[in-house]
């Protein structure tokens, strides 16, 4: 081919990519900056899109679209708002099969988790949301000579930033709650994957969602982000996302106490005892080991087994993790598709280099796939990694990798247990694996997490409270906890 004719093809290449936009007040729009910048397939490396390069006074637009739907948005009935929080689940319902494809290609991960994970999760989180807040009550309350009631209204405009693990299944977590609430949205998905965001905004639009409810800016965190956390007309910020940008998010919202909502980052503990189900646990830990790259904040990264079953459990999880299938996300088969980024994979990969110089010993895994075909060649894959003999206070015990890489560590007590569980900075979930009953409700409450999972992983209901303790968050999400937090209530006292 000419160079001529390799420019005409690139030109038409990039002419057949998808341009996102803006979905401000019911329009999709251009960026004001009239830039744009390429999204990333994880596991080929080529470009499958461009996004907006958003910038502040795309936020002043959004902002103002929202607070001009907020008032009628504010007044519509409970029923009305869980009318068209259905209307969006069968919007996602109609798209299944070409949502699923499209999460997956955005963000490496296996086709099969798109399909019965990521998209199911997003429909219930609509569906769980519109029957809840048909059953909100307020509170009353007699006294001698009076009663009390609560009133409650909404916020009026919420802030909600999502990452890139789970997109579309954490975008809805907080849009659901936020328009049920009565509260209009201002939605930020994550620059890295923007693809089902958009499609969730086509649907809002296809189904008649009144304009400026939901509002979707494109964008980086410096020129979209901050400056939607820091705008004086958002007064609820939801955020979901790493510790270091939680913490920056609460330091702009304190000077005018907006109310945040941060679930952040984890270093979550699997606490295995040798009296467990030997094979139910090591089914499920691969699982929470693994799953999604181990791109989960819930992912279990710390094995504490203890000393009995200690080695022989080690090796049968080295021999699964060697058996586990890296490769093609849109192949059925595939268990583990690719990380988010080759900036993320690098990160990964130094935390297993530092492993090794803080005495570690790679058991499995520890570098990138071989034999993945030739499409894939630019894609960004690593095995999955076991890393054994590692005291507990180094970085790689204590800092969170966010990549498919876990320590394991045996113990010899119950106390020895809770102990190595506790001694990290972050305190977002666990898991205890026993058959004992009383061991289990004993450890349990001691352990300093915001769920604990006993004999199984990942199993929510969506009416519990969810978040983190220490530096994995600030706040709980799901149920009442969400539509609170969308909320704000009026203590009405009536003298008689």
């Amino acid at each position: 081919m000419t160079i001529a004719n390799l420019q005409l093809q690139e030109q038409l290449d990039a002419a057949a990519l998808p341009r996102l936009k803006h979905y401000i007040g019911g329009q999709f729009v251009e960026p004001a900056s009239g830039t744009y910048f390429p999204d990333l397939n994880p596991a080929t490396g080529q470009t499958i899109a461009e996004i907006p390069d958003g910038n502040a006074e795309d936020v002043n637009r959004a902002v103002s679209a929202a607070w001009r739907a907020a008032p009628e948005w504010g007044q519509t009935s409970p029923q009305e708002r869980a009318a068209w929080l259905n209307k969006l689940a069968d919007g996602i319902e109609r798209r299944f099969d070409a949502l699923a494809e499209l999460e997956s290609r955005d963000t490496g991960k296996p086709i099969t988790l798109s399909r019965t994970v990521d998209i199911p999760r997003a429909i219930a989180n609509f569906r769980f949301f519109a029957g809840a807040v048909l059953h909100t009550a307020g509170e009353f309350h007699q006294m001698p000579g009076a009663f009390n009631y609560t009133v409650r209204r909404p916020v009026g405009v919420a802030a909600l930033i999502s990452p890139w693990n789970l997109p579309l299944y954490l975008l809805t977590w907080k849009i659901a709650p936020c328009l049920a609430a009565g509260t209009c949205a201002i939605a930020k998905p994550s620059e890295l994957t923007p693809l089902t965001a958009n499609a969730l905004a086509e649907i809002a639009a296809e189904v008649g969602l009144p304009p400026g409810v939901l509002n979707l800016l494109h964008g980086i965190g410096p020129q979209v982000g901050q400056p939607l956390v820091e705008h004086p007309q958002v007064p609820a910020i939801s955020f979901t996302g790493g510790t270091a940008t939680g913490r920056t998010i609460a330091a702009a919202a304190a000077p005018r106490f907006a109310k945040t909502s941060l679930e952040l980052g984890g270093k979550n503990p699997n606490l295995i005892f040798a009296d467990c189900d030997l094979e139910a646990m090591l089914e499920t830990t691969m699982r929470s080991s693994f799953a999604n790259q181990g791109e989960i904040c819930l992912c279990g990264s710390r094995l504490l087994i203890e000393r009995p079953i200690y080695f022989p459990v080690v090796e049968m999880l080295v021999e699964r993790a060697k058996a586990w299938r890296v490769g093609d996300p849109m192949d059925p088969a595939t268990q583990m598709g690719a990380l988010i980024s080759e900036a993320h994979r690098a990160k990964v990969e130094g935390y297993i280099a530092l492993a090794q110089e803080e005495g570690g010993r790679v058991l499995a895994g520890g570098g990138r796939p071989t034999g993945l075909a030739d499409h894939l060649a630019g894609g960004y894959f690593l095995e999955p990694t076991i890393i054994g003999g590692l005291a507990m206070d180094c970085r790689t015990q204590q800092e969170e990798i966010f990549g498919p890489v876990i320590t394991v560590t045996p113990f010899d007590t119950e106390e020895e247990a809770v102990a190595l569980a506790n001694n990290v900075r972050y305190g977002l979930s666990a898991t205890v694996w026993t058959r004992e009953l009383a061991q289990a409700h004993r450890v349990a409450a001691q352990l300093e997490a915001g769920t604990v999972w006993v004999n199984t992983w990942l199993l929510r209901d969506l009416r519990v409270p969810f978040g983190g303790v220490k530096e994995s968050g600030l706040g709980r999400e799901g149920g009442a906890h969400s539509l609170d937090f969308f909320s704000e209530v009026t203590s009405v006292c009536v003298k008689v």
